[in-house]
């Protein structure tokens, strides 16, 4: 009877957590755009507020209290005696917002059973290798925190029962040195499927706040759920305004210029970091370019669609383009890649005018598993 409290708890524990994922899952839109995970987010965890899980708790009274502010009132009855709206505090409880931490793996699965989407199915060959530290050998000596309890009870079991020692009537077991066995382990090398993200973005003066939040948002529920089915995973960031350029995660989000468009900059910029560092027969490939569709001309559009069709969708798993809303007006360049590269079967297309739309959108973009 010992183990029951411990028992207990872990069984309590489990199924609060059960009670976290169900309601996450049932407001699964708005988390989605909620964009105070992405600033709680630590290197395995992100924290949840959870509204509405009670905490148990007495509650004390008589419930004889009267009146506006501890009951019930009259229509058009002034808070208080003199209508200054000055008085004491109320004394019942608020509701209570629960924070909870849950990694990003079980937020990657949520996001992937109510989205219903497919895991993704790997291409390339391994050739990222980690060495692990798995327990699967014993052997007679180590730390006493690994030492392997049934082992070594049965060892020491048949010891005394070999040697007539043993008293059913008064089953005690003492272990001995020699009865002692440990857990131990060995370096196991593990194959990886490595993948890349390239995040592409405009940062043009018509991408302002609003759409880079938009932007910020998206990009976190990609990384999510790629990187739930990848287990190395490298994310590289361009930006351009009529140039293209890297920069940090960072950067990214934060930098605007008040310069013109032209896509194409950054889809060249693209096709030469591939060819020089990621092979295509070794990497799974992920390219996603964000902007509001506003492009400097349609030979420039053109262009774009050439190199995507020549150069960057055949090297990629898939291609992803998302169009936001801007203040200053959308543009066409949604429509032109869904004319031009219409048969393309790895190029996904989407529109997020409002965050709620992002729920939309990441359905939209691995519905496929690629």
């Amino acid at each position: 009877m010992q183990n029951s409290g411990p028992l207990k708890i872990a069984k309590d524990h489990q199924r609060f957590r059960q009670i976290v994922k169900g309601r996450i899952r049932k407001d699964l839109r708005k988390f989605l755009t909620r964009g105070e995970l992405i600033g709680k987010e630590g290197k395995h965890l992100v924290s949840i507020p959870i509204p509405g899980i009670d905490l148990p708790h007495f509650r004390y009274g008589d419930n004889n209290d009267q009146g506006v502010g501890q009951g019930d009132g009259q229509p058009g009855q002034a808070v208080d005696a003199d209508g200054l709206g000055i008085g004491p505090g109320g004394t019942e409880p608020g509701h209570h917002i629960l924070e909870v931490e849950i990694s990003l793996d079980e937020l990657a699965d949520i996001l992937g059973e109510e989205l219903q989407l497919p895991r993704i199915q790997p291409k390339g060959r391994h050739n990222i290798t980690t060495v692990k530290e798995r327990y699967s050998s014993i052997r007679q000596s180590g730390p006493e925190s690994l030492r392997h309890f049934k082992r070594t009870f049965r060892r020491a079991l048949r010891r005394l029962i070999m040697s007539g020692a043993y008293d059913p009537n008064n089953p005690k077991i003492v272990f001995e040195r020699s009865d002692k066995l440990y857990r131990s382990w060995k370096p196991v090398r593990k194959p990886q499927s490595n993948a890349l993200i390239v995040y592409m973005m405009d940062v043009s003066g018509s991408m302002g706040h609003e759409q880079k939040e938009l932007v910020r948002l998206e990009a976190f529920w990609i990384d999510a759920w790629l990187r739930r089915n990848y287990e190395g995973i490298e994310s590289r960031y361009i930006v351009h305004d009529v140039e293209a350029a890297e920069v940090d995660r960072e950067t990214f989000f934060h930098l605007r210029e008040d310069g013109g468009t032209k896509i194409s900059s950054a889809f060249k910029y693209c096709r030469e970091m591939l060819e020089k560092h990621y092979p295509p027969d070794e990497w799974n490939v992920y390219l996603f370019h964000f902007s509001d569709g506003d492009n400097s001309s349609e030979a420039d559009s053109r262009e774009c669609c050439q190199i995507l069709r020549e150069h960057l969708l055949p090297r990629s798993n898939q291609f992803g383009y998302c169009q936001v809303a801007s203040a200053y007006g959308s543009g066409h360049f949604i429509n032109v890649l869904r004319e031009q590269l219409a048969d393309a079967e790895n190029m996904v297309t989407s529109r997020v005018n409002t965050k709620d739309d992002i729920y939309d959108s990441i359905k939209e973009f691995f519905a496929k598993g690629r």
